[in-house]
């Protein structure tokens, strides 16, 4: 329902004005009945969450059919209250849920409740956090948020940094940053070719995340310029291969740009030997960037893992508050030791952007624009303090723990690695546990977990994800969920060797099943 809003005369003409339509205006009692009855619903779903499907597991073709996607755009409207009832059912009835207790998929939190408000909160606001004066309390609030972040992990509380959409562009943004403190030329004006200017070497372990593939190609480094370095039989870097390799650049001419360490790699959860790299960088002056978009926010854990303890040494660290720190997408938080490398990297003045010293945002990064990604990450860091999350935190990795355990005293189940909150492991038939390693083994035993994984996320009672472990494919478990008990994870062995057995069965039909085993 639309509200007509009186206009004032035409002071010329003498001439009244039509009123204006405006059919996306809300009176402030349809506001309320439309709110309170998402809120209500939204309510029910999370109660009924934890005893619901995971997915609908929906074929993208059905799901352009339910929604008549090739409909064309309505002429006119509809009413607003009915239009997000809809919305609500449609999205519950066939969305994969990361809020669920049997959710280990990916590195996505469950979403915390006051973070869900703070969206609504801040949309509602709706500042534009590119500049102090757009957005006075807005910024404050980020820069108080990017201070309490940096407490947590232990990293210098004098640091820049700023919100991005996720950990992707907070290590997008450290390298931008690198990239014109170690070019001796300006970069800015001059690029990466012409007189004076050299080719940039950036150094990373083979486990690194494909953010840096993406920052090579849009920053004009191009891949290429990324010298992998490659890991020991725990998937860490060998720092003795990073340390000869930049030697080597250095002395065939090339500029080192930046060593990348990273805490807690996608696959495993591996962390790598930071304080040795943090040497290395010190004693070369290269740009040390930690990638702790999931495992830096585990460092105040007790018996955290000790190279977390490296986190101060880094000039740039990349943490992703929508992972550990359980925000709603999206939310992600770059840190760097020396906020001026940002505005240095960033920062444009043009006339008709006068806002001041104050801190401005749209000098650190990126975007001018900005959403107010800060408010949910600050109200549930006020809600449950530094000791709720070492707690919540905590938690996560002794679960992980507990599957990893689980799993270990299934017949036909093989733990493979764990690492912080990451546990990955494998469906081994019983008859092949003991069988000679052979290439047909191998292969056949891979085959099977490539299908266990598409038949585990497609029956909507759990979901894991997938990696490849020293040539092994195997089952990855990712826990990162408050929603998570210690029963959702007793469970979920049940149902792997439920699923996997149906899949050998359907592979090796000739074998009939033996003492109950796998077939």
């Amino acid at each position: 329902m639309s509200t007509r809003l009186e206009q004032p005369h035409d002071a010329e003409q003498d001439v009244p004005l039509a009123p204006r339509d405006v059919p996306l205006d809300l009176g402030p009692d349809a506001f309320r009945r439309a709110g309170h009855a998402l809120v209500d619903r939204l309510a029910e779903f999370l109660t009924a969450l934890p005893h619901s499907r995971l997915t609908a597991a929906d074929a993208p073709a059905a799901l352009r059919t339910t929604l008549d996607a090739a409909a064309s755009l309505p002429e006119t409207g509809s009413d607003p209250e009915t239009l997000l009832h809809e919305a609500a059912e449609l999205l519950i009835a066939h969305s994969l849920f990361n809020g669920h207790p049997l959710f280990f998929g990916y590195i996505t939190s469950s979403p915390a409740p006051i973070g869900m408000f703070g969206d609504l909160l801040a949309a509602a606001i709706n500042p534009n956090v590119g500049a102090q004066r757009l957005s006075p309390a807005a910024t404050e609030i980020e820069v108080q948020t990017i201070r309490w972040i940096t407490e947590l992990i232990g990293y210098p509380t004098d640091a820049g940094g700023l919100f991005v959409s996720g950990g992707n562009m907070a290590n997008m943004i450290a390298l931008f940053a690198a990239r014109v403190a170690a070019a001796d030329w300006d970069v800015r004006k001059q690029g990466l070719s012409g007189a004076g200017t050299r080719p940039l070497r950036v150094y990373a372990s083979t486990e690194t995340h494909t953010w840096l593939q993406k920052a090579a190609a849009i920053s004009g480094i191009g891949s290429d310029a990324v010298r992998w370095i490659p890991v020991d039989e725990h998937a860490r870097m060998r720092t003795e291969s990073l340390r000869s390799t930049i030697e080597a650049d250095r002395a065939a001419g090339l500029t080192p740009l930046m060593v990348i360490g990273t805490a807690g790699t996608v696959s495993t959860g591996a962390i790598d030997p930071l304080f040795d790299i943090a040497d290395i960088c010190r004693a070369t002056g290269v740009w040390f960037h930690i990638d702790g978009a999931y495992g830096a926010l585990a460092a105040p854990v007790p018996d955290a893992p000790h190279d977390l303890g490296a986190i101060h040494l880094a000039d740039s660290v990349a943490v992703d508050p929508h992972k550990w720190l359980y925000a709603p997408l999206e939310a992600g938080c770059i840190l760097v030791r020396d906020r001026t490398a940002l505005r240095n990297a960033f920062s444009y003045q043009p006339a008709y952007y006068q806002f001041g010293d104050d801190v401005n945002f749209y000098e650190y990064g990126p975007q001018n624009s900005r959403g107010f990604r800060a408010l949910k990450v600050w109200l549930a860091l006020k809600q449950v303090g530094r000791s709720g999350y070492v707690r919540m935190i905590g938690d996560d990795i002794r679960l992980a723990e507990r599957l990893h355990a689980r799993v270990a005293e299934h017949a036909e189940l093989e733990p493979v690695s764990l690492s912080l909150s990451i546990s990955t492991f494998r469906y081994v038939p019983a008859d092949l546990r003991a069988a000679p390693d052979t290439p047909e083994t191998r292969e056949y035993i891979d085959t099977l977990n490539k299908q266990l994984v598409d038949r585990i996320q497609g029956s909507g009672e759990a979901f894991v994800s997938n990696a490849v472990v020293a040539g092994r494919y195997v089952l990855r478990a990712c826990i990162v969920n408050f929603n998570t008990r210690a029963e959702h994870v007793d469970h979920l062995p049940d149902i792997v060797t439920r699923l996997g057995r149906e899949i050998d069965r359907e592979l090796r039909p000739d074998l009939r099943n033996v003492d109950g085993g796998s077939r």
